[in-house]
């Protein structure tokens, strides 16, 4: 399974094990749905259920002819590409005032 984000560089976790960043590869034993995790400075961090569906020759009864009776290997390649969202970065004085009002609405409730 390869992982690749828009832009490059990110830290790439696959059910909460890093892997390295971007364009990053793990080979995986079972199909299913995988929690991946993406962080790059200066970007929100993404995380995704990403589910990694089973090829046709991989499903019952197939798989006992593909996994014990071919001359060959079958390898299965997954790969996944992400676009990560800048962070936007609030100004502390908006802040502030996000706070500030926050308080004054409470008190005002009381």
């Amino acid at each position: 399974m390869t992982i690749r984000s828009v832009p490059t560089g990110a830290l790439v976790k696959v059910d909460g094990d890093e892997i390295g960043y971007t364009p990053a590869s793990v080979d995986f034993t079972y199909y299913g749905t995988r929690e991946i995790t993406l962080t790059k400075d200066g970007y929100e961090t993404q995380t995704v259920m990403q589910k990694v569906k089973t090829p046709w020759y991989q499903t019952f009864p197939l798989d006992a002819v593909s996994d014990n009776l071919l001359p060959f290997e079958v390898t299965n390649r997954h790969e996944f590409t992400y676009q990560l969202q800048p962070k936007v970065v609030v100004p502390t004085e908006e802040l502030l005032n996000r706070g500030n009002l926050l308080r004054s609405e409470t008190q005002i409730g009381q």
